[in-house]
């Protein structure tokens, strides 16, 4: 029997990266995201799923579910970014990046352990990000919505266990390919302020000029590794520049 993989936030960078990786390995993939694109995928058309999923709407989640039936493995990759300075970053902003970060991930995992925790098997798999190995300025908010799924799924990994169930974290680096800044609610130049320019430029060059990045197959590998993981490992860095975070903590 084929195993099915439902996975969110797959329109561009690491989640449609995953979709394409499992769908190379020969499995059904239903890949998510607000306004469902099946052909932005390559590999087989036939064992792929391309559903609408709004990660921060009950209702939403809760047509996916039912729509998509058993699946063996969710990989919660949804999120948005936010960069700049936290004292000019909008409260509501914040909220948003919790909504989505956090509480979408908390949402889909609620709306799936029933069905693994009935039939004792399954994997969950939650995306964070490499600001949780480390210190990252101009990224308070976004770290602080990306830590409490770290915490989280923690904390999951040990309830789920008693039921045959496996919680992994997947941790991604930094990949300028991806859409991180223009997934940003609001663009890094308006969180910066001109008391904070002196301070940010020169970490902005840095990023525009990283000596490690993370490829969108890194983190689609790591994925794969969580997944097939028996050994009880919970976190696994994706890319070069994660792992070496990770190794230093």
């Amino acid at each position: 029997m084929t195993n099915t993989i439902l996975i969110t936030g797959t329109s561009s960078g690491y989640g449609k990266a995953i979709t394409e990786h499992f769908l190379e390995k020969g499995w059904n993939v239903i890949a998510t995201m607000r306004r469902p694109d099946p052909a932005a995928f390559e590999g087989d058309p036939s064992r792929l799923r391309v559903l609408p999923l709004d990660v921060t709407d009950a209702d939403s989640i809760a047509s996916l579910i039912e729509a998509a039936g058993p699946i063996d493995v969710l990989v919660n990759n949804a999120g948005i970014g936010a960069v700049g300075a936290f004292e000019a970053t909008p409260m509501a902003l914040v909220r948003q990046l919790f909504e989505t970060n956090t509480i979408g991930v908390m949402a889909m995992c609620q709306t799936v352990i029933p069905q693994m925790r009935a039939r004792r098997a399954g994997t969950i798999v939650n995306d964070t990000s490499s600001v949780t190995l480390g210190a990252f300025p101009l990224a308070a908010a976004y770290t602080a919505s990306k830590q409490a799924v770290e915490g989280f799924t923690g904390s999951l990994a040990h309830e789920l266990a008693h039921f045959g169930v496996s919680a992994k974290l997947v941790e991604p680096g930094y990949a300028p390919t991806t859409r991180f800044s223009t997934n940003a609610i609001i663009p890094v130049e308006q969180l910066i302020p001109d008391t904070y320019v002196a301070f940010a430029q020169p970490i902005m060059e840095a990023f525009a000029r990283p000596t490690l990045t993370t490829k969108e197959t890194d983190v689609a590998e790591s994925v794969w590794n969580a997944v097939h993981d028996t050994g009880g490992q919970l976190r696994f860095p994706a890319g070069p520049d994660a792992v070496a975070l990770a190794r230093m903590l």
